[in-house]
C-alpha cells in the first residue's frame, strides 16, 4: 500500500499554479508574484510554489508559457488599447466607443488564443502517463531515507564493538601483567628455599628443605 506525502500537490493545485503564472506573464508581472498569489490561496511557501513550477508544472505548460509571452508582446504594442478602458469617460463617445471595440476585440482575440493554448496543454498532458506524485522522486526519498536509518544503525553497532573489544583487551592485558608477576613471585621463593651440601665423598647434591 502506497502512502500518499502531506504536502505532495494535486492535479487541481498544479492547474492554479498554471493559471496564475501564465497570467503574470501574459501581463507582464514577474512569477514571484505569481507564486506569492498562489502559495496565499493554497497555504504554501512562496518557495514551496516556485519549485513546483520548476521542477514539474513548468514542462507540461510549454506551449502555453510562449503563447502567453507572444499576448505580452501583443499587449505592448497596443498599450494605449490595453488601458483605454479606465480613460474611456475623458475622450469624446465616438474615440472612446472605438477604443473599447478595439479593447473587446483584443480580449477575445486573447481569450481565443488562451482556449487554444489551453486545449493544446490538455492534448499534449493526455498523450503522457498521468504521474501520480511523481513515483519515481518518491520511492527515490524513500530509499535514502531507508539507506540512512540503516547506515546510523550499522555505525552505533560498530561502535559497541569497538568498546567492548577496547574493554576486552584491557582486561587480558590485566590478567597477562596479573600472571606474569604471579610466576615470578613463585619463582623467587623456590630459589630462595634452595640450599646445597657437600660431601667429599660424594658428589654435590641439591637438597630442598
Amino acid at each position: 500500500m502506497s502512502s500518499t506525502r502531506q504536502d505532495a500537490w494535486s492535479q487541481d493545485e498544479d492547474l492554479l499554479l498554471a493559471e496564475v503564472v501564465l497570467r503574470h506573464i501574459r501581463e507582464g508581472g514577474t512569477q514571484l508574484q505569481a507564486f506569492e498569489e498562489v502559495g496565499k490561496q493554497l497555504s504554501r511557501t512562496a518557495a514551496a510554489c516556485g519549485f513546483r513550477w520548476n521542477s514539474y508544472v513548468r514542462k507540461q505548460y510549454k506551449s502555453g508559457i510562449e503563447l502567453a509571452k507572444k499576448q505580452r508582446k501583443e499587449i505592448k504594442k497596443n498599450p494605449q488599447a490595453a488601458g483605454s478602458e479606465q480613460d474611456i469617460h475623458e475622450v469624446p463617445a465616438e474615440k472612446a466607443e472605438k477604443s473599447k471595440n478595439t479593447v473587446q476585440a483584443i480580449n477575445r482575440r486573447i481569450e481565443f488564443n488562451e482556449l487554444v493554448g489551453f486545449l493544446k496543454v490538455l492534448y499534449e498532458n493526455a498523450q503522457k502517463p498521468a504521474p501520480a506524485e511523481d513515483p519515481s522522486a518518491l520511492k527515490r526519498i524513500q530509499e535514502l531515507e531507508k539507506q540512512m536509518y540503516y547506515l546510523a544503525a550499522e555505525n552505533e553497532k560498530l561502535i559497541n564493538e569497538l568498546n567492548t573489544l577496547e574493554q576486552d583487551y584491557k582486561a587480558l592485558v590485566e590478567i597477562m601483567e596479573s600472571a606474569r608477576k604471579l610466576v615470578w613471585h613463585k619463582d623467587g621463593s623456590r630459589h630462595k628455599n634452595l640450599n646445597f651440601t657437600v660431601n667429599p665423598e660424594i658428589k654435590p647434591e641439591k637438597v630442598e628443605k
